[in-house]
C-alpha cells in the first residue's frame, strides 16, 4: 500500500478571499498564509456552495450539493444516514481528531462515528461520546469601541477591542491549543497511523473584535475600496435592500466603516498566526512533510460592503461565495507553487481527500479531486455553483425567532417575509462571467473583468445575451446532474 499522507483541515468561518495579502489586499497582514504559496497552491477562483455555514458545511464534507439533501438551512443538519468525509477517513483507518465548530451533526447526537477525539472548543476535554452537547458562542470578552462607531452601529456586528487577557480563553484560543496538544501526544506515541485534523475556528466571524496586537496592526488608511451601498445600486436583489433598510447604517461615514473593515483583517490577521503556530509545530515534530494542509472558509461577509455586514442566504457576490483555498500536499505529491486561477468549488475537497489517501469514495457525490489542479493544470472545472433561498410557504425556512434586540435580527426578520427577499437563487460562474437565477424576482449577470465590484446588474445588456443563454443551459445541466442521489440500499418489495 503507497505512503499514505497526513491531512490537515484549517478552517475559518466568513472569511473572504480578498482578505489575504497575496490576492492583493494591501492593508492585509497574512505571512503564514502566504508562505504557502512557497510549496502549495491557493486557488483565486474557489466558491463555497452556500454562503452560511451550515448548508456549506453538510456540503464541503460530502461533496454534494446543498439542493441535493435539502441542506439550505441552519437549522436542518445531517442525518444519520448521509455520507460524511470524517466517518469515511475514520472507516479508513485514519486517526480523525476534530477540534472547534461542529455546525454539521445535530447536537442530540454524540460524534463517535465521526472521529476519534472531539473537542469543542469550550474546555480541554474530549467530548467525542457526549450527547446533548448544544452550541454555545462561548466566551466573549467584553470590548472598547470608539464613541464615533457607536452611533446608529447597534446592529452592525462591531464591537472593537478585546481585553486581550480576556481573550486568551476564548473558543479560538482553546481550539488551537487542543491541536497543539494532540500534536504533542502524538508525537510522543510514535505511532504510524497517519491522522486526519479537522481544526475549525471561529474568526473572522462576527462580532468584528479582537486583542492587540491585532486590534491595532492594519492601517485603516490603506484599506481597498468599498463597494457601492446598495440603495445606489440598480438590479440588486431585494434581499439586500431589506437588510440595508434595517441594519440603519446609512447614515455611516466611511470612516467607521473603515474602523470595521480593520477590525475584521485585523481578526484575519490573527487567524494567520495561529496557522502559523500549528505550521510550526508540525515542522518542530516531523509531521510538516508528510502532510496535507487545505486552509479554507465556510463562506465570506460582506463587512461593509453595499453598505451591509455579516452574509445572507440567497446572495452570491464575491465577498461572500469566493472563499480562500488554500493546497500544500504532502511531499511526494506533484505541484506547482503559486496562484491559480482555475474554478474550484469547497465540495472537491471530499474527492481530494480520498485521491490523497488512495481509496475511492463509496457514495455518489459530486466534486473532482483538485491534484491535478495542484500540479499546474490551468483548468479544472468548466463552472461553478452557489445557491440558497427557499419557495413560498417554507415557513420551516425562516428561522425566525431573533427579536429586535439580536444584532441578526435586520436579516432573519428579512428571511421571514413573505416577498421576494429570501427565495430561492442559484449562482454560477463560468469564466470571467456570473450569472444568478432567481426564481420570484429579476436575475442577474456580471461580467467580473468589467465590473469586479458587480455593481452593474447586466442582465438585460443585448451584448451578453447569447452568453446568458449558455449558463441558463448550463444551470439546467447542473439540477439535472446533481438533483437527487438514489440511496445506496435495495428494500424488500
Amino acid at each position: 500500500m503507497k505512503k499514505r499522507p497526513n491531512i490537515l483541515l484549517f478552517v475559518a468561518d466568513q472569511m473572504r478571499c480578498d482578505s489575504l495579502s497575496h490576492m492583493g489586499n494591501q492593508a492585509s497582514k497574512t505571512p503564514n498564509l502566504d508562505s504557502v504559496l512557497e510549496d502549495g497552491v491557493s486557488f483565486e477562483n474557489a466558491y463555497c456552495q452556500n454562503p452560511v455555514c451550515v448548508p456549506s458545511r453538510c456540503s464541503f464534507l460530502t461533496g454534494r450539493y446543498p439542493h441535493t439533501t435539502g441542506h439550505r438551512t441552519m437549522h436542518f443538519l445531517q442525518e444519520p444516514q448521509e455520507p460524511n468525509i470524517l466517518r469515511t477517513m475514520k472507516e479508513q483507518g485514519y486517526e480523525v481528531i476534530w477540534v472547534g465548530r461542529n455546525d454539521i451533526i445535530p447536537a442530540d447526537r454524540p460524534k463517535t462515528e465521526y472521529c476519534d477525539e472531539f473537542y469543542s472548543g469550550f474546555d480541554s476535554v474530549n467530548r467525542r461520546d457526549d450527547a446533548n452537547l448544544k452550541f454555545s458562542p462561548g466566551k466573549v470578552p467584553a470590548a472598547e469601541s470608539p464613541e464615533f462607531m457607536k452611533k446608529d452601529g447597534y446592529y452592525s456586528f462591531y464591537t472593537g477591542k478585546m481585553d486581550a487577557e480576556d481573550a486568551k480563553s476564548t473558543f479560538d484560543w482553546v481550539c488551537l491549543q487542543s491541536a497543539l496538544d494532540y500534536l504533542d501526544r502524538k508525537k510522543a506515541r510514535g505511532d504510524d497511523r497517519p491522522f486526519f485534523l479537522y481544526i475549525t475556528l471561529s474568526f473572522p466571524h462576527p462580532p468584528y473584535g479582537c486583542e492587540e496586537p491585532w486590534f491595532g496592526s492594519i492601517s485603516r488608511d490603506s484599506l481597498p475600496p468599498r463597494r457601492t451601498d446598495v440603495e445606489r445600486l440598480s438590479g440588486k436583489p431585494s434581499m439586500l435592500q431589506g437588510i440595508r433598510s434595517k441594519q440603519n447604517l446609512t447614515s455611516w461615514c466611511e470612516e467607521q466603516y473603515n474602523e470595521l473593515r480593520a477590525v475584521y483583517l485585523g481578526m484575519v490577521e490573527r487567524f494567520d498566526h495561529q496557522f502559523g503556530m500549528v505550521k510550526d509545530r508540525l515542522k518542530q515534530h516531523g509531521f510538516y512533510d508528510d502532510t496535507s494542509i487545505f486552509v479554507f472558509s465556510d463562506h465570506g461577509d460582506y463587512t461593509g460592503d453595499y453598505g451591509i455586514t455579516e452574509k445572507v442566504q440567497n446572495c452570491f457576490e464575491d465577498p461572500i461565495s469566493n472563499v480562500p483555498l488554500l493546497v500544500k500536499p504532502a511531499s511526494w505529491f506533484p505541484v506547482k507553487p503559486g496562484k491559480s486561477k482555475a474554478l474550484a468549488e469547497l465540495l472537491d475537497l471530499p474527492a481530494t481527500f480520498a485521491d490523497m489517501a488512495g481509496f475511492a469514495l463509496d457514495y455518489t457525490q459530486f466534486g473532482k479531486s483538485l491534484l491535478a489542479a495542484v500540479a499546474g493544470a490551468p483548468e479544472h472545472k468548466d463552472a461553478v455553483f452557489c445557491e440558497g433561498g427557499r419557495i413560498h410557504g417554507e415557513t420551516q425556512a425562516m428561522e425566525g425567532g431573533h427579536g429586535p434586540k439580536s444584532p441578526y435580527w435586520p436579516r432573519l426578520s428579512t428571511q421571514c417575509e413573505e416577498g421576494p427577499e429570501h427565495t430561492k437563487a442559484a449562482m454560477v460562474r463560468m469564466g470571467q462571467y456570473k450569472y444568478v437565477l432567481r426564481l420570484y424576482e429579476q436575475d442577474e449577470f456580471y461580467d467580473l473583468e468589467k465590473d469586479p465590484m458587480e455593481t452593474n446588474n447586466a442582465v438585460d445588456a443585448p451584448e451578453y445575451q447569447q452568453q446568458i443563454q449558455v449558463m441558463r443551459m448550463r444551470l439546467l445541466k447542473f439540477y439535472m446532474e446533481t438533483g437527487d442521489t438514489v440511496p445506496d440500499r435495495r428494500d424488500p418489495r
